[in-house]
């Protein structure tokens, strides 16, 4: 499957300023296979599990001299190790910490060759020993958003053809229905690289439910890797509760059982290192940068992936398929959530991005905008609205308290239209948010 992050790993290849990169981002998402796809544009290509071949980390033990290292490994493994030519991947890198250390060491003595450390658990060793501080770089991953859907069912020309639309013209009624259709598809599988391939080879939604359901048995094995043991029965209720509070101000006080939020908090972090949900963090939007105003305490969780958590809920998935529209007008907190994968996917992805809403509550007016957006200078409000109600209160409330805004976007299931200060673009047009960089790698994804 074709991904985003390809297309800025091929333009990580030809840069000649490049430095050892960091892929980062939760278990499962792809890195390992994206690594190998772009392995495959290589005279060679090294890979080397830590967790598999435990014995090469005592080639880190002597010294971290990359000339020294190279040849044994090269020596080991019966394969050349060129400056040029092949790309050395470090998988799992985080079982071998000293090997993190030794990349700006890669970048000092051996700046011509390809090196990549990725690992499922990477973000907790990092927290560890730190990144070596301008001698390496990072891109972030995460499931594939609706765009990289399309691209993987083989719908390309729909990319480009909502990469090239006029926001202010609508769709035909037909398109516009087909192309709901496919965002209730998407809403029914998800992102996980898994679960989209099982449904392009069975088209099985019972199947899709099974492999769900193993990708969070595999989050729930992970927890005693990056937990305490007496946090676990902490971390497991948290990660049961998370999708009922999707929609909503997460509340410590509605877990039940006699937790403490002292006890609850930690765990809620780790769970956010391991790439597992992301916070949605109240913020007052007054200015740049968006984070600024932002208040930690008050804020929305939803999971990595949206159809994740609707299988964590036992819902039927089946649903999508049978009634798309009721779908998408009764599932209010999942068409937020999907709204924040997006916004992530789509964001530059050299740094680690984070979401942002608005909450003003004041006797007798409680307003709240779902997602607030930095587009360069500007703080772009959005309000995601499942059904056919077209109240935007809140909306127009930001709109008005912020007079800098230069406008507000509605995303739903309506067509595309303008209406003074209010764009509104339907579900399937949420590129729209994307990156100049990230609209690159569409063009990209949709010629490929």
């Amino acid at each position: 499957m074709k991904r985003l992050i390809d297309h800025h790993l091929l333009q990580w290849k030809v840069n000649p300023h490049r430095k050892p990169l960091m892929l980062r981002g939760a278990r499962q998402v792809g890195k390992t296979f994206a690594v190998r796809q772009l392995g495959a544009t290589f005279s060679s290509f090294i890979e080397i599990n830590f967790e598999f071949r435990t014995d090469l980390k005592m080639l880190f033990m002597q010294d971290l001299d990359p000339i020294r290292i190279t040849k044994e490994l090269s020596l080991l493994l019966q394969k050349p190790i060129i400056p040029g030519e092949t790309l050395l991947f470090f998988d799992e890198i985080q079982e071998c910490p000293i090997a993190i250390t030794a990349l700006r060491y890669f970048y000092e003595i051996m700046p011509t060759l390809h090196v990549i450390g990725a690992g499922s658990l990477l973000d907790f060793a990092l927290q560890k020993i730190g990144i070596p501080v301008g001698r390496v770089s990072s891109l972030y991953m995460y499931p594939l958003s609706f765009v990289e859907y399309l691209c993987a069912i083989g719908k390309t020309m729909m990319i480009e053809a909502l990469l090239k639309h006029d926001e202010r013209q609508p769709l035909s009624e037909a398109l516009h229905r087909m192309m709901l259709e496919n965002v209730a598809q998407y809403l029914a599988i998800g992102g996980m690289p898994d679960a989209v391939r099982t449904w392009i080879d069975l088209e099985n939604p019972r199947e899709i439910a099974a492999i769900h359901h193993t990708l969070l048995g595999t989050y729930r094995q992970d927890f005693i890797k990056y937990t305490e043991k007496f946090q676990i029965k902490y971390i497991e209720q948290l990660f049961n509760e998370i999708p009922r509070q999707l929609g909503g101000k997460f509340k410590y006080n509605k877990i039940e059982g006699e937790y403490r939020k002292r006890e609850l908090a930690p765990c809620l972090e780790l769970l956010a290192t391991a790439g597992v949900i992301h916070c949605v963090t109240h913020t007052s939007g007054q200015g740049t940068p968006i984070g600024a105003g932002s208040d930690p305490s008050r804020f929305k969780v939803i999971f990595l992936d949206s159809a994740l958590s609707q299988t964590a809920l036992g819902f039927d998935l089946v649903a999508w398929f049978l009634r798309p529209e009721q779908e998408l007008a009764n599932k209010g907190a999942v068409i937020e959530a999907f709204i924040g994968q997006e916004i992530l996917a789509y964001s530059l992805p050299i740094a680690k991005n984070s979401l942002y809403y608005w909450h003003r509550e004041s006797r007798g007016s409680q307003a709240e905008v779902d997602y607030l957006y930095q587009r360069g200078g500007d703080i772009i409000p959005i309000e995601v609205k499942s059904g056919s109600g077209t109240s935007l209160k809140s909306l127009h409330l930001f709109l008005q308290e912020h007079p800098q805004t230069p406008y507000g976007i509605r995303v739903s299931t309506h067509n595309y239209s303008h209406h003074g200060q209010i764009h509104s673009l339907p579900l399937y047009a949420t590129l729209s948010l994307a990156s100049p960089e990230q609209r690159e790698a569409m063009y990209w994804l949709s010629q490929t």
